[in-house]
């Protein structure tokens, strides 16, 4: 068998993946291992933003995921879009860089997380983010290696989008990553000359080169290897030759909200009757693994609108108008391949005494249905409404214990009927700001035709039609060990178990009010930061033992 030895192995190049392996070969006494199951992100549809639409519905560095029958979406399976690739998931992505709100962070501190108030996270949003904009602005970064900008292309209609809200009393806000979060605004995006800035174009391809980093990929890991209550590396597959890597130090899994628990699960980490329903030998018996699962639920109304708007469609006019961008983004890196489609948007409160924006909005220039599953011939517009803060909470399990099979995903969205009212209430906000006066002039016929003031026909099709904003997080919940359900402490240590951490979105014990991306970023900064931390601790203390 393969073998090899570093100092740490990090399974995932996703979000955070990329940033950990990134940040700890920053010091060449140190050697990573960074596995990744999808291949190298060479497809120039990662690479050109609006080659995300041709992402979305396939399996192309995609592992095109489902949920479990939903019985909240009237027995519908879900549709969950994952990266495969390195840059994982902020590889096909839509790039929109949006951290959440301040209250989140505090939040998580105030569960027992310290050090993740948003004032101490905050260095590592700035330190992560090379921002062309608000140079000198004290809530952000300029140097950083996640390139974010304003895409180079802006559509007239998402002025009518800002002019709409601000008539159904949502006013434009400055910087919604900065002090003020609610209000519409133009979303900013990561990305750097033209070009999609995923973690993998920031933080690894820049450092492909250091002789201390490994990056290997179309590496399915099977299992941690563990040594008693001790994780000392991970087994993989390439192909079909079976591999071990060792590490040192520690093992880091980075696989995300799905791929982490799965890969505890499948090392005998986890819920015993989980573990023993699929033959795995329990080593370390953690009732939160795959638990406390939140996801956005998004509901999506468009409208058609002449192929001589600024929008994206199929149509003669729209191929020839794409036929030319293609032509000038090849050239100059801007114009309408840099769009992400999704240019503006707003985060607003249900109600006045709500304390913090509880929905989001994302305009689209283009006709949205079934994440672009379902396409309509013409051009037209669209605008997603998402729930921040979903009381729902589902499940990550195993289908078996083969580490190629998807695993087991349930939602379980609109389990909690008050996720459904407050989805209905964004949607007649929704409407109502699609049907104001600054789209008269180009709007025309709805999609999926319902009356907002009818709350029952409302709630009716969002059942129909509701699915993922695509934001899994929490299940392998950050917490002190006196909360059941927690799997790490707040240095992402898995709870009982040395050497092992999980680094990722699946760490957040509760779903922040916005897009995932930035903060599960900011949390590989910040758990390389500790990584560090902790060795030199452990260094110290053992050369303190021997003298």
């Amino acid at each position: 068998m393969n073998v090899q030895e570093f100092d740490y192995v990090v399974v995932g190049a996703g979000s955070a993946g990329c940033v950990v392996a990134a940040r700890l070969t920053e010091d060449p006494n140190i050697s990573v291992c960074l596995l990744e199951a999808g291949g190298p992100d060479s497809s120039v549809l990662i690479h050109a933003p609006a080659g995300v639409v041709a992402m979305l519905p396939t399996k192309i560095n995609n592992y095109g995921y489902q949920t479990v029958p939903q019985p909240g979406l009237g027995g519908r399976r879900g549709y969950q879009p994952r990266g495969k690739t390195l840059g994982g998931s902020s590889s096909i992505n839509a790039m929109l860089y949006v951290r959440g709100h301040r209250w989140d962070y505090d939040h998580w501190a105030g569960l027992g997380n310290a050090g993740w108030t948003y004032d101490e996270v905050l260095p590592y949003f700035k330190r992560s983010e090379g921002c062309e904009l608000f140079l000198g602005d004290p809530y952000h970064g300029n140097h950083g290696p996640l390139g974010v900008t304003y895409p180079r292309h802006s559509s007239p209609l998402n002025e009518m989008f800002m002019q709409a809200c601000a008539q159904n009393g949502i006013q434009p806000t400055a910087d919604y990553n900065g002090a003020q979060q609610e209000g519409s605004f133009p979303y900013q995006v990561t990305h750097r000359n033209g070009e999609r800035c995923s973690a993998a174009k920031a933080y690894l391809t820049p450092n492909m080169a250091r002789p201390n980093l490994k990056v290997v990929t179309h590496a399915t890991t099977t299992r941690i290897l563990m040594e008693g209550k001790r994780a000392v590396g991970v087994e993989y597959l390439q192909g079909n030759e079976t591999c071990q890597v060792r590490a040192r130090s520690e093992v880091i899994v980075s696989g995300g909200a799905f791929g982490s628990p799965q890969l505890l699960m499948l090392s005998g980490i986890g819920p015993v009757d989980e573990l023993q329903r699929h033959g795995i030998a329990p080593r370390h018996v953690l009732a939160g693994v795959g638990q406390n699962l939140q996801d956005h639920i998004d509901y999506v109304q468009s409208y058609r609108t002449r192929s001589n708007a600024d929008t994206f469609g199929v149509s003669a006019a729209g191929g020839y108008h794409m036929a030319k961008a293609v032509g000038e983004w090849r050239k100059l890196r801007s114009g309408m391949v840099t769009s992400t489609y999704t240019e503006a948007g707003a985060f607003f409160r249900s109600a006045p005494e709500v304390e913090v924006p509880d929905l989001q909005l994302v305009f689209v220039l283009a006709i949205v249905d079934d994440h672009a599953r379902k396409m309509h011939l013409g051009h037209g517009f669209s605008c997603h409404v998402t729930v921040l803060r979903p009381h729902s909470t589902g499940t990550v399990g195993l289908e078996s214990n083969d580490p190629r099979q998807a695993p087991r995903i349930d939602p379980r969205f609109f389990s909690d009927e008050r996720d459904l009212e407050l989805l209905a209430t964004g949607a007649q906000k929704q409407q109502a700001i699609m049907e104001s006066a600054p789209f008269d002039a180009i709007r025309g016929k709805m999609l999926y035709q319902v009356d907002r003031q009818d709350r029952a026909a409302l709630k009716a099709d969002i059942r129909r039609r509701a699915d993922t904003q695509y934001h899994p997080v929490g299940t392998c919940k950050m917490g002190p060990a006196s909360d059941p359900l927690a799997v790490v402490d707040e240095r992402l240590r898995v709870h009982g178990i040395a050497g092992l951490r999980v680094v990722d979105a699946s760490i957040m014990p509760s779903l922040v009010g916005g897009n995932t991306n930035a903060p599960s970023i900011m949390i590989g900064e910040k758990a390389a930061d500790m990584i560090r931390a902790d060795a030199r601790t452990t260094t110290t203390s053992l050369d303190t033992a021997e003298v």
